[in-house]
C-alpha cells in the first residue's frame, strides 16, 4: 500500500470506543475530528485519514492480538504522524505504543498540533528564537515524544487551518524526506 495517509495520535481516555460519549467528549479527540470535518467540508483539504484504512477495532479488543497490531498496520501506511498535543494529553498506553513505534521503528516523520495555540507568536518565545515554554511544557505530557523527536524532523504548528494545511502538503515531513531532523516550525 502506498505511503499516502496522515496517521493522527491523539490522546482519548482507555478503553477507548469511538461511539461512547466519553470519546466524543475528549478534547484530544475533538481535534482530530475537527481535520475529519474539514476535510468532509472540502475535498482539497490534503488530510488523507490513515485509521479509514482498516477496520475499526472496539474497547474489548485484546491490546496484543487486535488492537496493537491494528495500530502499527496504520502507521507503516501513512507517510506522517499528525500529533495533536495539548494541556489535556496523557501518557496513555496506545498513545505511547503509537509515537514510539512511528518514530523508533519506522521514522515517520511527525507533524505536532498545538490546539491551545493559535499563532506563531504563541509557539515561539519574545524573541522568536526558540520555541516558547507553553509548546516546550507540553512535551512532557509524552515523554517518549520528549525523549524521541531529535530522531525525525519535526514540524511544530499553531492550530491553524491555514498553517495546517502548508503542514500536510509539505514534503519535507513525509516519510522518504531527506529532510535533517530536529524540530521546525513556519
Amino acid at each position: 500500500m502506498s505511503k499516502i495517509y496522515n496517521y493522527c495520535a491523539f490522546y482519548v481516555s482507555e478503553p477507548f470506543n469511538a461511539s461512547s460519549l466519553g470519546a466524543h467528549a475528549t478534547r484530544d479527540f475533538c481535534y482530530y475530528n475537527m481535520l475529519k470535518a474539514w476535510k468532509g467540508l472540502d475535498n482539497s483539504f490534503p488530510f488523507n485519514n490513515a485509521h479509514d484504512t482498516t477496520y475499526n477495532v472496539r474497547d474489548n479488543s485484546d491490546w496484543e492480538t487486535t488492537l496493537k497490531p491494528r495500530l502499527r498496520e496504520r502507521l507503516r501506511n501513512s507517510k506522517n504522524i499528525i500529533f495533536f498535543l495539548s494541556s489535556f494529553t496523557k501518557n496513555s498506553r496506545a498513545l505511547r505504543e503509537e509515537i514510539d513505534y512511528g518514530i523508533n521503528s519506522i521514522e515517520l516523520p511527525v507533524v505536532v498540533v498545538y490546539p491551545e495555540l493559535k499563532s506563531r507568536d504563541d509557539l515561539l518565545n519574545i524573541g522568536k528564537t526558540d520555541f516558547s515554554s507553553k509548546a516546550t511544557s507540553l512535551w512532557d505530557n509524552l515523554p517518549i515524544f520528549r525523549n524521541s523527536k531529535h530522531k525525525i524532523p519535526v514540524l511544530h504548528v499553531p492550530m491553524d487551518k491555514a498553517t495546517i494545511r502548508m503542514a500536510l502538503l509539505n514534503k519535507d515531513f513525509m516519510a522518504g524526506s531527506t529532510k535533517e531532523s530536529g524540530d521546525y516550525y513556519y
